[in-house]
């Protein structure tokens, strides 16, 4: 039972936080401005249950600055590239009490802030050390000094709210700490790992994937301002990192930059490659493995678990092709929709539980009621809305989300599967197979794909059929320049339909 500010692991002077262009931060240097920023945020009138707003881009800044609010309050950190009408939704919802940004940055943030919200600036001094400025909004009574505690809120997320309005997420410190500790122990994390964060920190992918389980093990973060494909072999040949955590999508990029650039990664060997918070294309992990000469590892993380639910293990362990791995430091089961617990080998909806799971969604007993299945005496099992197997060892295998499998006229059809074959076909880059609504079937199957040379849709047919039953093959393929992803690079599948204007009558 910690908190973020006890997690940090690091003896005084190893470094904390390195950036492109930046000072270092040791781990002494670090502790100290996160108290400092603390009282700070007390002395102008905020403290323990206050929700305060981060929009900043990825760096030191934004680490400190995120440490330094959960220590006093409630972290609330937001996609800096938002409208204007989604800060504005997002500061309501939570009832955000101030907003920190950079100075010059996010004017959409500020411009949407709340005549009761107070407006905060971080800057960075020549030894990267950060203070906080009030430049608007209302003036608080100053609160005495106090940090928080484990059983604290930390921070405060959203669910994705692609099919509904996104539900408010507390994650206390203690949940937090335990996702951490049990990513830390999957990889054998320790003070000589360093990470190379390119996942927006933002998300609980970046947050506690990459950022929180690093400086709990006491190595460091590289945190560049965010990810670009055509930059990460230069970070890579420049820092050095022992591993680093990704969407499938980004690996994806990397991917077709670094045929030219193989001498950087032998050179710079990783120790391995994790991807998480979207399927990986058994295709993309081979590559990957051949390219980098490392293990990748496929790991399954959702907001209301703290990120990480299970995880391929590193060798000798072994990794299951097509597996998210199994539960470390988490127990995983397959549910039906009754609420009882299946037998390994049968399908149903993944469930988890352990200390790492919230405790529910905020101000929502609907969505609770929903979600958790509470057991007498023992912690409640998470619905996680995903769909899968656990094979005789326990690894777990996912069929895709439930409110993404297809209804072919009755036949339940896994889109991951389709994608997969596609992306095997040497002209596919990108693929997403998807449902459409169909007056007989109910739903159809059609795919987006995008190409690296010219293919005809029928072709593609011929390759999916080669391998797939008939009615899993796409009816239609639609040939895009870039598939459609959110902010974190998860891919819409969902929506697609919607997006291109498409039906079958």
């Amino acid at each position: 039972m910690k908190t973020l500010y006890e997690m940090l692991a690091g003896e005084d002077d190893q470094p904390a936080l390195i950036a492109p262009g930046k000072p270092t931060l040791t781990y002494g240097q670090l502790r100290r401005n996160v108290l400092e920023l603390a009282s700070q945020l007390n002395a102008f009138g905020l403290g323990r249950g206050d929700r305060v707003a981060i929009a900043m881009l990825n760096g030191p800044e934004l680490i400190t600055t995120f440490l330094g609010v959960a220590a006093a309050a409630t972290s609330a950190p937001l996609n800096p590239k938002y409208k204007q009408e989604e800060f504005a939704f997002y500061y309501e919802d939570t009832d955000a009490k101030a907003l920190i940004t950079l100075p010059g940055t996010i004017p959409a943030a500020v411009a949407a802030a709340l005549p009761s919200m107070a407006l905060l600036q971080v800057t960075a001094d020549a030894n990267g050390l950060c203070t906080l400025e009030r430049t608007g909004g209302p003036v608080g009574t100053a609160r005495s000094n106090e940090v928080s505690t484990a059983d604290d809120v930390a921070m405060i997320l959203h669910t994705s709210g692609t099919t509904s309005r996104p539900k408010r997420v507390p994650l206390r410190h203690r949940n937090l700490a335990a996702s951490a500790g049990n990513i830390r122990g999957t990889y054998d994390l320790k003070p000589s790992d360093s990470t190379l964060c390119v996942m927006p920190l933002f998300h609980i992918h970046g947050i506690v994937g990459s950022m929180l389980s690093t400086l709990s093990s006491g190595g460091a973060v590289i945190c560049p301002p965010g990810f670009n494909a055509m930059e990460f072999l230069s970070l890579i040949e420049n820092f050095s990192p022992t591993w680093y955590s990704a969407v499938p999508t980004m690996h994806q990029m990397v991917l077709a930059r670094i045929a030219r650039h193989l001498d950087v990664v032998q050179k710079r060997p990783l120790r391995f490659i994790r991807s998480s918070s979207a399927p990986m294309p058994g295709v993309v992990r081979e590559r990957l493995e051949q390219a980098f000469l490392a293990p990748v590892l496929d790991s399954y993380g959702m907001t209301e678990a703290s990120h990480q639910m299970a995880s391929n293990p590193l060798p000798p362990g072994e990794r299951k092709s097509g597996s998210v791995g199994y539960g470390h430091g988490v127990e995983v089961g397959i549910m039906d929709a009754e609420g009882t617990l299946l037998a390994r080998g049968e399908i149903g909806e993944v469930v988890v539980r352990g200390p790492n799971v919230v405790d529910g969604y905020e101000n929502n007993p609907e969505a609770n009621a929903t979600a958790f299945v509470a057991v007498p005496g023992q912690l409640p099992w998470f619905r996680t809305g995903d769909q899968g197997v656990l094979d005789p060892e326990g690894y777990l295998s996912l069929t895709g989300r439930i409110k993404e499998l297809i209804n072919r006229g009755g036949e339940k059809v896994s889109p991951l599967e389709i994608d997969d074959v596609l992306l095997r076909h040497p002209a596919v880059a990108e693929a997403l197979a998807f449902a459409v609504p169909h007056k007989m079937l109910g739903e159809e199957i059609h795919a987006a794909v995008v190409l690296k040379s010219p293919v005809e849709s029928s072709e593609l047919r011929a390759h999916c059929a080669a391998t797939l039953a008939e009615y899993k093959v796409p009816k239609r393929f639609h040939i895009l320049t870039e598939i459609p992803r959110g902010a974190t690079g998860k891919l819409q599948r969902i929506n697609m339909a919607k997006f291109l204007s498409v039906s079958e009558d």
